[in-house]
């Protein structure tokens, strides 16, 4: 697992950049459109994932938590999407920016609730990530996710996500394809289809 180790912190500043990105390229009139995640609209998914980031911060910090539960994101955004997502990756890289990257474990979110630091970092960098491409393919962007970051976030996502699939945070890997390559391997193993599209 050294490469985790060796790069957790980037991936995470790369899956950061990535939501800061494609939420910039919303379209004004876009934040209804369905996703991939089939009960949410993107301005759902934006909350999802702007709250995950919170909770991690929380986490490490003591800090207060999201505002809203983001396993229930109302669909309503109170303040311009960037300036909330910027505020949730600001949190989460402070909060990450401060931990000692030579402790033993440090205390995430996720089951079982302590990690290891770089994996922590990376269950972070995974969950901004998945939702960067969730909100990028429903609007109609190109996928914020490189061969490099898939392969760093599939080692993280096969040593995490088994707990998180077993409350539904994920669906049930989906079995692979002729010309997947390694952003679509990542995308099936946490139970998503690479060619998903919005309805016609």
């Amino acid at each position: 697992m050294s490469e985790i180790v060796n790069t957790g912190w980037d991936v995470l500043d790369l899956s950061h950049e990535a939501l800061r990105r494609v939420v910039r390229g919303v379209p004004a009139d876009a934040w209804h459109l369905p996703t991939p995640c089939a009960k949410w609209d993107v301005t759902q998914v934006l909350q999802h994932a702007a709250g995950d980031q919170v909770g991690f911060a929380a986490f490490l910090t003591g800090e207060p938590g999201p505002a809203e539960d983001p396993f229930a994101p109302s669909g309503t955004l109170a303040e311009d999407p960037e300036a909330y997502t910027e505020s949730a990756l600001g949190r989460s890289a402070a909060a990450w920016a401060g931990v000692d990257r030579d402790a033993e474990q440090v205390p995430v979110p996720v089951p079982p609730n302590a990690m290891e630091p770089s994996l922590g970092a990376g269950a972070c960098a995974l969950d901004a990530a998945v939702h960067a491409w969730d909100i990028a393919v429903a609007t109609g962007q190109p996928s914020p996710l490189t061969a490099g970051m898939a392969r760093e976030l599939l080692e993280v996502a096969r040593r995490i996500v088994e707990p998180l699939r077993a409350w539904g945070a994920y669906a049930a890997v989906l079995p692979a394809a002729e010309g997947d390559d390694d952003v679509a391997a990542l995308l099936r193993y946490l139970g998503r289809d690479p060619r998903w599209a919005p309805a016609a």
